[in-house]
């Protein structure tokens, strides 16, 4: 006689539903979705706006044999468990199913857990509740708001640009962010300032340096005239103030720190730092304790922890580094900006599941990118625990005839966090201080050196990922959750482009928002999209619907759409023409882009279908020839530097050579 089992459970990964099998026992079978099993339809709009914005769901093309997998299962099973991930879309993958498998949509069948560990999984499963229809409005609302934008607006794109283009409601967003600020760069007017210092000398001490205070210095002759005056001065300390300071940790990591943090300290995109994060959640091959879930949910706006999670992390740290080292603290969650309302608390901040399990350990079972991402969180979480730093500081004031100069010194006393986890320090006046000398108001110090710098104003910086998601994040735009997408639709649309991991936009990615500006402010407008953020967190807190959010969206779009259709003129973007000679036709060939960035192809195409990689010089020379290092991409889209002369010359590295390399690889 076989055993069927009694329960079935429905996740979205093969991953995840191995690491909770282990926990559930034999009257359970766990089986995977494999993501969402329905969605609207590719060839058309799918939602009728005629009728309060209904929308048509279809089984996603390939997943058949899924879907029929799964309803024989839930016909055989005594109940169905539906345990997809604990967010809006967790949530609409389990109404999908329930739809789909034809199961009660009032019975309690949803389950959820913040991280996979038997005690919060087998918990869970005591506490079943209905599926939250309020979370499944806010995220069809979203996703209804999206197929809108993107269904209405491509067409027009295609007619007044160029075919195959397509627009996004939070991605053209972010797009203009990047425009405005190439505009700002481009219409920046460089100021010419100076700065002074003066490296003074204590009898019996090594000399330090101060700074003139109090005159804004505008000109060579100016500093000059001051220099010269100087050096006929006697510097005696004015003041001398000692300070105690302290430097606090920041709070634990949620998803859009932890996508700042790893792209600053381990150069990940966001979207690999969330595909690691993924698997580190959903379970890790730990030897001979199976699938482990390393993390709690990385999709989660809040950095508040468990109890459970603070005690262990007392624990921790007293037996690590001692008593003095530890304080317990609650972060709260942030405001949404322009909202005034909470971001969503529904889960915790990303931290370890055991803190016991220290990074070290499992080094040899996790794969280095995983180990990377792991060891980072596991450190940002304890010493979110962890004592202030403190710091010994001193502020003298020199004066010299008129002009006054500043000196700051600083000492670590106590490490606190610091002994596991550096910050950068934001305090300009003492992050580059070193200990100063003892010192004593009225003592005469002695001139050493005059260091006059001359400086110019510098524009804004292009945004790098870590520096446009927490932009994305202090507008209110999008959620932490859609980061990653953002960014790499943005990409993949040809809008913008990476140069040395910053964003530049492309000529096409400035004239659809310069259409869009023109034709759909609010659609482009930041407070707009984050007042819209703001109306779908209303859905899933159940203080709105989404036919009401949709209705005024639409009402302002449709009239602003059927403007632009007439309104707009067509604009030729002229492929940029290089001295390439196409080797079949003779014509000279121009730059187009790809899915993996710019290449050369034949103006004469169809005709002549020629195409060349594009290859931009570094700027350095090759090692082993006469040729010189240029920019290419692996089949998978990843940059490394080869020799231009290839494939006779072999010559590649994978980072990027700041001067002529001394060695390298040979392919």
């Amino acid at each position: 006689m076989i055993y069927l089992p009694k329960y079935l459970v429905i996740v979205e990964s093969p991953a995840k539903a191995k690491t909770i099998t282990k926990y559930l026992g034999s009257k359970y079978a766990v089986k995977a979705s494999y993501g969402h099993l329905r969605d609207l339809p590719k060839s058309q709009l799918g939602v009728d706006v005629e009728r309060d914005f209904s929308p048509k769901y279809i089984t996603i093309r390939g997943k058949g044999e899924t879907v029929k997998e799964l309803r024989e299962a839930a016909k055989k099973a005594d109940k169905v468990f539906l345990a997809t991930d604990p967010d809006r879309e967790g949530e609409a993958i389990s109404w999908h199913l329930a739809h789909t498998l034809g199961l009660n949509l009032e019975s309690a069948s949803r389950v959820t857990f913040n991280e996979i560990t038997e005690a919060a999984v087998r918990n869970a499963f005591k506490h079943p509740r209905r599926i939250d229809a309020s979370l499944v409005d806010s995220q069809q609302a979203r996703r209804i708001l999206d197929r809108i934008v993107g269904y209405k607006l491509s067409p027009l794109l295609w007619a007044k640009v160029r075919k195959g283009l397509s627009a996004g409601r939070v991605q053209s967003v972010a797009v203009r962010l990047i425009v405005d600020r190439e505009r700002e760069i481009q219409a920046f007017l460089p100021k010419e300032y100076w700065t002074l210092q003066v490296s003074l000398k204590p009898s019996q001490a090594k000399p330090f340096v101060a700074k003139l205070m109090g005159c804004e210095l505008v000109s060579e002759a100016q500093v000059v005239e001051i220099s010269t005056a100087l050096q006929k001065q006697q510097f005696v300390v004015k003041a001398v103030k000692r300070t105690e300071k302290e430097r606090k940790p920041s709070p634990p990591f949620n998803t859009s720190t932890l996508q700042q943090e790893a792209a600053r300290r381990l150069g990940f995109t966001a979207k690999r730092t969330m595909r690691i994060a993924q698997m580190l959640y959903e379970g890790v091959e730990l030897g001979k304790e199976g699938a482990v879930g390393l993390i709690t949910y990385m999709r989660t706006d809040s950095t508040r922890l468990a109890q459970e999670a603070m005690t262990e992390a007392e624990s921790y740290i007293k037996t690590q580094f001692g008593p003095s080292y530890h304080t317990a603290r609650q972060y709260a969650s942030k405001k949404n900006a322009g909202t005034g309302t909470h971001a969503q608390d529904a889960h915790e901040a990303i931290r370890p599941t055991y803190v016991e399990r220290k990074p070290d350990d499992l080094k040899a079972t996790l794969s280095s990118e995983q180990y990377k991402l792991y060891k980072l969180i596991h450190a940002r979480f304890l010493a979110s625990q962890m004592s202030n730093a403190r710091f010994d500081t001193v502020q003298v004031d020199i004066e010299a005839g008129e002009h006054a100069f500043r000196a700051v010194g600083s000492r670590l006393v106590f490490p606190g966090f610091l002994a596991l986890y550096e910050e950068e320090n934001e305090d300009e006046e003492t992050k580059d201080a070193g200990e100063l000398p003892a010192l004593e108001v009225n003592q005469v110090l002695s001139l050493v050196k005059l260091s006059p710098k001359q400086h110019f104003t510098q524009p804004p910086p292009r945004y790098t990922e870590a520096s446009l998601i927490k932009t994305l994040e202090e507008e209110g735009i999008g959620r932490p959750s859609t980061y990653a997408p953002i960014i790499d639709t943005i990409q993949a649309r040809g809008y913008v482009e990476k140069e040395q991991k910053r964003f530049v936009a492309t000529e096409l990615g400035q004239v659809v928002v310069g259409i869009l500006t023109e034709h759909f402010p609010e659609l482009v407008e930041v407070k707009f999209t984050a007042a819209l953020e703001s109306k779908l967190d209303a859905i899933e807190n159940g203080q709105s619907t989404a036919v009401e959010v949709l209705r005024e969206f639409w009402a302002v779009f449709a009239e602003q759409l059927d403007r632009a259709l007439a309104g707009v003129d067509k604009v030729e973007i002229a492929d940029e023409e290089t001295d390439e000679v196409c080797s079949l036709c003779g014509r000279n060939m121009v730059v187009k882009s790809g899915r993996f960035g710019k290449f050369l192809a034949c103006p004469g195409f169809p005709a002549c279908r020629n195409t060349k990689p594009l290859l931009k010089s570094i700027g350095v020379a090759c090692p082993q020839c006469d040729g010189s290092l240029v920019e290419r991409r692996s089949k998978r889209g990843r940059v490394f530097y080869g020799c231009s002369n290839y494939p006779s010359c072999g010559y590649v590295v994978w980072q990027r050579p700041s001067e002529t390399p001394a060695g390298g690889e040979s392919k």
